[in-house]
């Protein structure tokens, strides 16, 4: 009976995927109005489920200081990024469309994926003013809002939570630096042919000119780096509870109030891209409670041994659910195979010497596959906002997954697998 309710209480988590990925494309007008209400008519059923039902305060209190705490740093990222304005010098050839991606993906392992995401994507846009189109987008998404942070605990959030249960900071590059630099090589090298092919072909039809003088070099908002830098930096405090929520805030308001309207004006900046992110996001955190519940219970019953098993189970999981907890989850479970402890730094440390390609093949999939979905990581539905904020048409959630995940990223997901994890 338990297990059946257990069960039972996933159907508003898939209801809230499926709204998303279909509603858009079924009823477009009403989705647009009505998403918000949606998602915490959703969020409240289960946390009222969860507070008088099953007795589970804690659990909810738990999961709102992490929404809360997430909404944060995105929501101030997203504002203090607004204030920046910058053009990318000369016009967006596709060799220089490739090398922004590379060095967006660099910078990702310095200023997390949602700061480079945030700090790069408008001027990405902006140089591509004249030709951007969704697939533009798509691979930003690829490679600066996830695989590119897969270098340092400050990259991505499954990574800094190994840090924190004892992952030394640069074990990470040291043992990911080969499957980060293939990964990332292969996806700019077809963006690089498919980005070629479309302008040579605009090039070619005498009814489309490419810009061929490049814009000005321009630089507004410096300051703004400041407030960007005090926000990552925050992210490493842990005690006490909302001291860094609230440097956070204080920096999104200061920048806002500091940012010239021009600057603002440049960017076509406004909140609507970041209040689609907490509408929504509100409910995927709620409802994916008992979820991540269930994982956390049953994890040795699910049978899964080798890093094979990890590697495809954790990225499955983490392209639909937090790749944090994901990964988080699965550690404790690959560490509970050898009798280890979590919790115990020395025992993380012994784990990391004898059984390392179990902590390699999760940390590769819980990075690597929130590529897959635009809800697989947080600044995949930002960016995605933001872009169509900007009338940019990206495919929708299903369109997303068949046409551009499942043919460019899982060969590269399998080759990993088969050389690496097999």
């Amino acid at each position: 009976m338990e297990l059946k309710l257990e069960f039972l209480l996933f159907i508003p988590f898939i209801v809230l995927l499926l709204s998303i990925a279909i509603m858009p494309f079924l009823a477009p007008s009403w989705w647009h109005k009505n998403y918000g209400k949606f998602s915490i008519l959703l969020a409240l059923f289960m946390v009222l489920f969860y507070l008088i039902a099953l007795k589970k305060n804690d659990e909810v209190i738990k999961t709102a200081e992490e929404y809360i705490s997430f909404i944060c740093l995105l929501g101030s990222l997203y504002t203090v990024s607004g204030g920046i304005y910058f053009v990318i010098k000369g016009k967006a050839t596709p060799f220089k469309n490739t090398l922004t991606l590379f060095i967006g993906s660099v910078i990702a392992n310095f200023f997390g994926t949602t700061g480079a995401a945030m700090l790069l994507i408008r001027p990405y846009m902006n140089s591509n003013k004249n030709r951007l189109k969704p697939y533009h987008i798509v691979f930003f998404i690829f490679t600066v809002c996830n695989t590119g942070g897969a270098l340092t605990p400050i990259g991505d959030p499954p990574l800094f939570l190994g840090y924190l249960k004892g992952v030394p900071f640069f074990w990470i590059i040291g043992n990911l630096y080969y499957i980060w630099f293939f990964t990332l090589l292969y996806i700019l090298l077809i963006f690089y042919i498919i980005d070629k092919y479309n302008y040579e072909k605009l090039r070619r039809d005498a009814r489309s000119r490419i810009e061929e003088k490049g814009e000005e070099f321009e630089f507004r908002g410096l300051y703004n780096i400041i407030f960007l830098l005090i926000i990552i930096a925050s992210v490493f405090i842990t005690k006490p509870i909302f001291v860094r929520e609230a440097l956070m805030i204080f920096c999104a308001v200061a920048s806002y109030r500091l940012t010239p309207r021009e600057v603002h004006r440049k960017n076509k900046f406004n909140f609507e891209p970041i209040k689609e992110v907490a509408l929504l996001f509100i409910g995927i955190f709620m409802t994916m409670m008992p979820v991540l519940n269930y994982l956390s219970k049953n994890a040795e019953d699910l049978n899964i041994k080798t890093p094979g098993e990890f590697y495809w189970v954790a990225g499955f999981l983490t392209s639909f659910l937090d790749n944090a907890p994901t990964y988080l989850n699965f550690l404790t479970m690959a560490m509970g195979l050898e009798h280890l402890n979590i919790y115990n730094p020395n025992e993380v440390l012994l784990f990391l010497d004898k059984f390392k390609i179990y902590v390699i093949s999760i940390s590769v999939s819980s990075v690597f596959f929130g590529a897959m979905t635009y809800i697989g990581n947080g600044p995949n539905f930002m960016v995605k906002s933001i872009a169509e904020n900007k009338g940019v048409k990206m495919p929708a959630f299903f369109t997303y997954i068949y046409k551009y995940s499942l043919p460019i990223l899982i060969p590269a997901f399998f080759v990993i697998w088969y050389i690496f994890f097999r």
